[in-house]
């Protein structure tokens, strides 16, 4: 699989894109004698898949030979930028000229979170000519990010009807109505905006995360793939579509999304424990023959005893002490049932012979007795007990926590708090990663998981 640049279709299988024609980055970046828009756009088309490696040592190049001319940093920054160098790229524009490179600049400050600053460059960079309103359209959203929704609308429709022309604008508008709550309103507005330009990133990666959120994964993979149909690579929609990936079982694609996440962000560590997951998943010997044998075990123990002959005293005395099925003589052991009224030596003898001549015995499974209580709720206080019933939602798990949650049938914080570090590690895809997020979770409310 080649990791030189991201194409969809060394994932899904689906046939491969049409690569652009090889273009000269360096006589582009360097030489021109004007570098704009159009320059950049035609280099964003031809960097990825095998043109990433050209576009790399350009940057690389043209970085080494800017120190001493401003016009090469202010391209060697934008180049950086989209290498995912956005530190570096801050430390190379700060304080350019063109409305361009303050652009980027604005942009990377609003990647590392700055968005107080960021909001400022964007800002900047409208005053200096590049795209006053796009520009207005990205300082109302680093705005919005600080937390000031209110403010960050009345900018938004400053831009009037000019504003309302740009995918950004419906961009910007479904992430204010998404910070307040109005979900739907929400989805309406990055629709629009992906109506308006099918390569808006971020209106892509919204309605991706959302439908990923209310369960519609195929649905967010296909979004997330077009998330990713083009530079800039977010690392959030990398590391979302290494988990639906990994959830599908296709763990060589989800290898992929995290090791690209890892070469834009080598310490990032949530792609490194992801890694490790799936090492660990990797390694898993998987049986047909058991998992079939396994099946016609559970079928077995579901099957009730009234299948089978047995004398009238032994089966009323079984009913009498609620053992329906085979599954139940294997929990209860011989002491208890000749503890039962009018279960004598020859009914146990009788049960006895039942349960080997199907590979049985009974009691053998006395250790999955249901499990005891790890503490009295009568012992908590009122407080105590509604937060042990709280859907376990609330937690704000990732989403791969939140699937293992759902295929473990867990729905509040008490059935959660019940279980063993182990047994949440034998559910699929459930590592160590997301064991460590939920310890930390319920830390955050005075809580933890059985024999923590």
């Amino acid at each position: 699989m080649s990791t030189s640049g991201w194409n969809a279709s060394d994932l899904t299988g689906a046939p491969p894109v049409p690569q652009p024609e090889q273009v000269n980055f360096v006589g582009l970046m360097r030489d021109s004698a004007n570098f704009g828009p159009d320059e950049l756009k035609q280099v964003v088309g031809a960097m990825s898949g095998p043109g990433a490696g050209d576009f790399r040592r350009a940057v690389e190049q043209i970085d080494a030979e800017s120190s001493n001319n401003p016009t090469l940093k202010e391209r060697a920054g934008i180049g950086l930028f989209f290498l995912g160098r956005h530190r570096r790229c801050v430390e190379t524009l700060t304080g350019c000229d063109g409305g361009l490179g303050r652009y980027y600049l604005a942009q990377a400050l609003a990647t590392l979170g700055e968005h107080t600053r960021a909001a400022e460059e964007f800002a900047e960079a409208g005053k200096r000519g590049f795209n006053p309103i796009e520009c207005t359209l990205r300082q109302a959203g680093e705005i919005r990010r600080s937390g000031d929704l209110d403010g960050a609308e009345e900018i938004i429709r400053s831009t009037g009807g000019d504003g309302a022309r740009l995918a950004e604008y419906s961009y910007q508008m479904g992430s204010v109505l998404f910070d307040r709550g109005d979900t739907f309103g929400a989805i309406e507005y990055f629709e629009r905006a992906v109506d308006m330009d099918p390569h808006h990133s971020r209106a892509l990666f919204s309605l991706g995360l959302l439908n990923s959120l209310h369960g519609n994964d195929d649905e967010a993979i296909r979004l997330y793939e077009r998330c990713l149909s083009k530079p800039p690579y977010y690392l959030g929609a990398l590391l979302n579509l290494g988990l639906l990936y990994e959830d599908k079982e296709n763990y060589a694609a989800a290898q992929y999304c995290f090791e690209r996440v890892l070469q834009q962000d080598p310490g990032n560590e949530r792609a490194l424990l992801y890694l490790k997951d799936i090492e660990a998943t990797s390694n898993m010997y998987y049986d047909e023959e058991t998992l079939k044998n396994q099946q016609r075990l559970e079928q077995l123990l579901n099957r009730p005893v009234t299948d089978f002959e047995l004398s009238v005293r032994s089966r009323n005395c079984l009913t009498a002490m609620d053992i329906e099925t085979l599954g139940d003589l294997t929990r209860i052991s011989e002491q208890e049932l000749l503890a039962g009224k009018n279960f004598g030596e020859t009914s146990l003898e009788e049960v006895r012979d039942l349960m080997a001549a199907h590979g049985l015995s009974i009691g053998q499974n006395l250790h999955q007795k249901s499990r005891e209580p790890a503490f009295s709720t009568k012992d908590l206080s009122p407080q105590e007990q509604a937060l042990l019933g709280t859907p376990v939602t609330d937690l704000n798990l990732s989403v791969r926590s939140r699937k293992c949650m759902t295929r473990l049938g867990i729905t509040t914080i008490g059935e959660l708090v019940q279980r063993t570090p182990d047994e949440l590690l034998a559910a699929k895809n459930f590592g160590v990663t997301s064991l460590n997020e939920i310890r930390q979770r319920l830390t955050e409310h005075g809580l933890k998981l059985r024999n923590d």
